[in-house]
């Protein structure tokens, strides 16, 4: 997983391939520390590499959400696969977590804010 500074006060998360049990721990400690760093007001996860996603890669995603909105913190997510798009689609988290279609979708969200 990547994890670029596009500018201040943003935190960009890639992680790649397999978001799954194996390494979905490893990427919760990484988010949690983006979250928790007090430079970083938004965070989003750039999904674009992800090509699939477990139960344990949800999890992490959501205690990031969780962490970012009890710190009152902007967390969104962007570029998902279609296969990792059904699996928000079917829990229904693309209805509770702001969801962009692609990274340029978020920036324009961002300036019309």
């Amino acid at each position: 997983m990547r994890s670029n500074l596009n500018r201040p006060g943003f935190s960009v998360l890639e992680p790649e391939g397999y978001l799954c049990a194996a390494n979905a721990q490893s990427f919760q400690q990484k988010l949690t520390q983006s979250v928790s760093c007090e430079s970083y007001g938004t965070i989003i996860v750039d999904m674009t590499k992800v090509e699939f996603l477990d139960s344990a890669g949800l999890m992490s995603i959501l205690s990031g959400y969780r962490l970012a909105r009890n710190l009152g913190k902007r967390f969104s997510i962007c570029s998902l696969t279609p296969g990792v798009k059904m699996i928000f689609e079917l829990t229904q988290l693309d209805r509770a977590l702001d969801i962009f279609e692609s990274f340029s979708e978020f920036e324009s969200a961002l300036v019309a804010t």
